[in-house]
């Protein structure tokens, strides 16, 4: 077995580099600043530019479209407004369009209008080109925001903000009133330097999306060619703090014999809890929450499990964790805070000071998840005892949009304990070259019966993860080159690594042509690659030369494909032929009609008896807005497989249904429906498996939100089981009351 020595050299000799590179001052590259005026009245956000306001502000005009056409003259013309007080950022669009009766346009949560028409702020107010806020509205003032950086984007981040729009006879208009104290931004009492762009996405025959300055599609650095505002001297978060008190309720019954006998209080919960925000200074905020609720109201997206041998993942919704989480994201996913199950506390600080970014977090957790990663598989276990885990991460900006950093995590209790420590960083070589890397050691320590129970190292042990991606970006021509290597007893229990114990290589190249919207395709894209993944012990895992094809054309058309051929996929001491196809086709033929599908066909293998196999799987989507305020989308999975001469394995269905009626831009109600059915041959299987299972889940929501925490949800749930001879019978059933608010000093 090759030993971790090359990369333990490996890693003192980028801590040499680290070392030297912090030392080296970040480099500054603009434009001429455009100032935005400062102004002292109050703006009524209703969408209507009436106000004296905008008789001050600075106008800028969106002069290119960027995508599909290259720096083209737009279709429509598009006018931005900025000014700012000393508590707000205001700006209006007046977005003119020659035919106001294809407007897109809905009523709908915030967040839920991307496939409308739209306008957006872009700005980066470090002017560090490095993270960008981004605030959103369609022509009705529904809002949508997210963080975004270069490897990252956070569409999970919510801020209280407000907005309004109207369409007029001419297109629409939009005001956008957003508090100082919703953004982060530098602590000077002078003018700042922000970069800027203001976005307008078009959707008729395709989907134009139009800017305030050419970009270069050479050039991987967005934010380097944006325009560049001055002013915001003064600006003041105010007090910043904010409080959000929340009460909880919840009342579950089950049926004792799971299908049988009448029903019986499983859950009778009341909980008060407080999350609090203090903007110690306009870049740096500390969070804090005691007795939080982490309930969680928009229900998973149901995944299939049968055939699985790694745990799924399931991405983060609670509010506390999402501040600041960009900060957190790296190469690896050393940080998942969803492996925080059912805090008692949190305390969190996030911020940046000049170029250098700063996060750390320390939650106790009532119980302790451990997920045992392997190289072919993934178990997992609760230990029902409180633990205290903690995150610190150090970021460091370098040259003009470079970063380096440092990233700790901490878990334990009692005899347990899981620590993570390493570096990581993305190098801007030049405009179309750029190297991201990351390089991890741990330490683990089970408790002796956990170890014995799931064939884990006994006592302290340590391993290390590294890995490397080159990647040279142009306009037509794409390189990239992955090496990654993780011990095979790594952990990080903290995050989400079901799969340690192997070396993967993977490199390869792409082209890209690009047309305008008069043509039968806007863009495609042709590649071909090579990867390869075996166990620290040579085995292989995975072997294949991989190709893909990628659409994009008319109507918001795409259809992409890829397949591997000449490969191998090895498991448990065996190897199998890998030869697959995956496609995915998606259209919008209408304003209110999206259609999609998608599947995969090939060889596979079937974990649970350790044979070859061939997959099926096809997943067709209809998603329909009837008027502005009804939703619906349906999803519906099917897989089977076939083994030993095309005998059916087994055959899994799962039917998703959302259905969504907004009332207004503050008050919804939703329906989720999720069934599932798995039917198995047992007489294929050498251990014992139930021949049929179905699953009914089923969600009603009643939803009144004035703003991202101050909120209303009342709702119910269900579950219904149901086996080979059982019809599906309710097993269980929860009503539950939400309420938070949230007080802005």
């Amino acid at each position: 077995m090759r030993s971790f020595r090359s990369t333990q050299s490996l890693s003192f000799s980028l801590c040499f580099l680290v070392l030297v590179v912090l030392l080296i001052p970040s480099l500054a590259l603009g434009k001429t600043p455009r100032r935005v005026p400062r102004v002292s009245s109050n703006l009524r956000v209703d969408g209507i530019l009436s106000e004296d306001i905008w008789d001050k502000a600075l106008v800028m005009e969106l002069n290119y479209e960027v995508r599909p056409g290259e720096n083209v003259p737009p279709p429509v013309r598009t006018e931005v407004l900025l000014a700012y007080s000393q508590s707000h950022f205001y700006a209006a669009f007046r977005a003119y369009d020659p035919d106001p009766s294809q407007i897109r346009a809905r009523i709908c949560d915030r967040d839920k209008m991307y496939e409308d028409d739209w306008v957006a702020l872009v700005i980066d107010t470090f002017n560090d080109q490095r993270r960008m806020f981004d605030f959103f509205c369609n022509p009705l003032g529904i809002q949508g925001d997210q963080i975004e950086c270069p490897e990252c984007s956070e569409d999970s981040w919510d801020a209280i903000w407000e907005s309004s729009g109207k369409i007029t006879d001419e297109g629409y208009t939009v005001e956008m009133a957003i508090p100082f104290s919703s953004m982060r931004f530098q602590r000077t009492k002078g003018d700042q330097i922000w970069n800027f762009d203001a976005v307008r996405s078009y959707p008729r025959k395709v989907r134009h999306h139009i800017g305030l300055f050419p970009r270069d599609r050479n050039n991987n650095c967005y934010l380097c060619q944006a325009e560049q505002l001055i002013g915001f001297a003064g600006a003041t978060p105010g007090k910043n703090v904010e409080l959000d008190p929340t009460f909880s309720a919840l009342y579950s019954q089950e049926r004792p014999g799971f299908t049988e006998g009448d029903f019986q209080g499983r859950d009778k919960d009341f909980e008060p809890g407080l999350t609090a925000r203090w903007g110690i200074t306009p870049n740096m905020t500390l969070n804090a929450t005691i007795n939080p609720d982490f309930s969680q109201v928009e229900a998973d997206v149901a995944q299939l499990d049968i055939n699985t041998n790694f745990a799924l993942f399931y991405p983060e919704k609670r509010p506390f964790f999402l501040e600041g989480t960009e900060l957190f994201l790296s190469r690896f996913r050393v940080v998942h805070t969803r492996t925080l199950t059912d805090p008692n506390w949190g305390i969190k600080l996030t911020g940046k000071e000049g170029g250098h970014a700063v996060g750390f977090y320390t939650v106790q957790d009532k119980i302790t998840n451990l997920l045992f990663p392997g190289s072919q598989g993934s178990e997992s276990t609760t230990l029902e005892k409180k633990s205290i885990g903690t995150t610190l991460r150090y970021r460091r900006d370098i040259f003009t949009s470079s970063t380096v950093g440092i990233l700790l995590t901490d878990r334990e209790r009692g005899e347990y304990y899981n620590r993570v420590a390493g570096l990581d960083g993305l190098l801007k070589l030049t405009k179309k070259d750029q190297v991201s890397f990351q390089f991890l050691g741990s330490q683990t320590r089970y408790p002796d019966s956990i170890a014995v129970k799931f064939s884990q190292p006994r006592g302290r042990f340590a391993a290390g993860a590294y890995e490397v991606l080159c990647h040279h970006d142009t306009d037509g021509l794409d390189l990239y080159a992955i090496y990654r290597e993780t011990g095979p007893k790594f952990r990080a229990d903290l995050g989400f690594m079901p799969s340690v114990g192997t070396r993967y290589i993977d490199f390869g190249w792409a082209y890209t042509w690009f047309e305008d919207s008069d043509n039968w395709y806007t863009m495609i894209n042709l590649g071909t690659c090579y990867e390869t993944e075996e166990e620290t012990g040579g085995t292989v895992l995975h072997q294949a030369y991989a190709y893909w094809f990628d659409y994009n054309g008319p109507l918001e058309s795409g259809f992409h494909v890829i397949g591997s051929a000449h490969g191998k996929n090895g498991f448990n001491g065996r190897e199998f032929d890998n030869r697959e196809v995956q496609f995915v086709s998606y259209i919008q033929p209408t304003g209110s009609l999206e259609l999609e599908f998608s599947g995969r066909y090939g060889n596979h293998i079937d974990f649970a008896n350790t044979r070859p196999g061939r997959r099926l799987s096809l997943n067709p989507g209809i998603g329909y807005k009837l008027g502005r305020h009804l939703a619906m989308a349906l999803d519906h999975t099917h897989e089977r497989m076939n083994v030993n001469e095309d005998r059916r394995l087994y055959t899994a269905n799962i039917s998703q249904l959302h259905l969504v009626y907004q009332f207004n831009r503050r008050t919804f109600i939703r329906t989720i429906l999720q069934y599932i059915d798995y039917k198995r041959d047992t007489g294929l299987y050498v251990d014992e498996v139930d021949p049929e299972v179905k699953h009914l889940f089923s969600q009603l929501l009643f939803s009144y939100k004035i703003n991202p925490q101050t909120v209303l949800f009342v709702g119910y749930s269900d579950n219904y089981y149901g086996f080979q001879n059982i019809n599906l019978i309710q097993t269980d059933r929860t009503l539950f009351v939400k309420i938070g608010y949230a007080w802005v000093l």
